[in-house]
């Protein structure tokens, strides 16, 4: 059977919480490269990009964000992200999402894949650290530009070139935790199914017109009445 609804899934608040590890992992690699501390504290974390992040962050800190300096910071970051998923407050797994997951994975209708604001390399650390990574054999990651916007195209062309099945944008859906997922979604011509369960409301998820609003995925018959099966 010929795939028709391809499934793209943010990562932070959609499919799992961390507890900030990514954060901390930022701050840590910002003192151990600069040798100083950084102030991290007025960042808007939800819905950006890491590679939109760097630069915000370098910035906010005196620090000039030029292709280098944000490299070298990037993969300081990626060097402490694993120790920091297994150190500090305990993340997990949010409600319904292994469920799904693996209804999902067994209908041969589905296609699965990320859309996410991680890099390819921090997407892998924190799946791998929670058993979900096996269930994501392509993606758009924040590698392939610091626009959220742009990432759909991506992993549109990802998705072909994995099924050998050419996905328009309409056979696509895109789930996420915050406005700016909702807006990637838009911006290609998906559908998108907002989920409250990072630091927006379901009202507040809602005043941006997804297709679907839920307060978390635990209803597993209702997430794929949206997805439309």
């Amino acid at each position: 059977m010929t795939k028709r609804i391809l499934v793209l899934w943010d990562i932070d608040g959609t499919l799992i919480v961390t507890r900030n590890a990514g954060s901390r992992a930022m701050e840590a690699a910002f003192a151990r490269h600069f040798g100083r501390p950084g102030d991290l504290t007025t960042i808007d974390w939800a819905g950006r990009t890491d590679t939109w992040l760097t630069p915000e962050i370098l910035r906010r800190n005196g620090i000039e964000p030029d292709p280098e300096t944000c490299a070298a910071y990037l993969d300081a970051y990626l060097e402490r992200l694993p120790g920091e998923l297994a150190a500090g407050p305990q993340g997990r797994v949010l409600p319904g999402v292994h469920e799904l997951l693996e209804r999902l994975a067994a209908d041969a209708r589905f296609a699965q894949g990320l859309l996410t604001g991680n890099l390819r390399r921090g997407a892998e650390h924190k799946l791998n650290h929670y058993h979900l990574w096996h269930h994501f054999p392509f993606g758009a990651y924040a590698d392939d530009s610091p626009r959220r916007n742009d990432l759909g195209p991506v992993a549109l062309h990802r998705a072909a070139a994995h099924h050998g099945h050419e996905f328009n944008a309409a056979e696509a859906v895109i789930i996420g935790d915050t406005p700016h997922d909702i807006e990637c979604a838009r911006a290609c011509g998906a559908r998108a199914i907002a989920v409250a369960t990072g630091r927006h409301s379901p009202a507040e998820l809602a005043a941006h017109s997804p297709d679907a609003v839920f307060p978390d995925l635990a209803d597993t018959a209702a997430v794929l009445r949206a997805l439309g099966v």
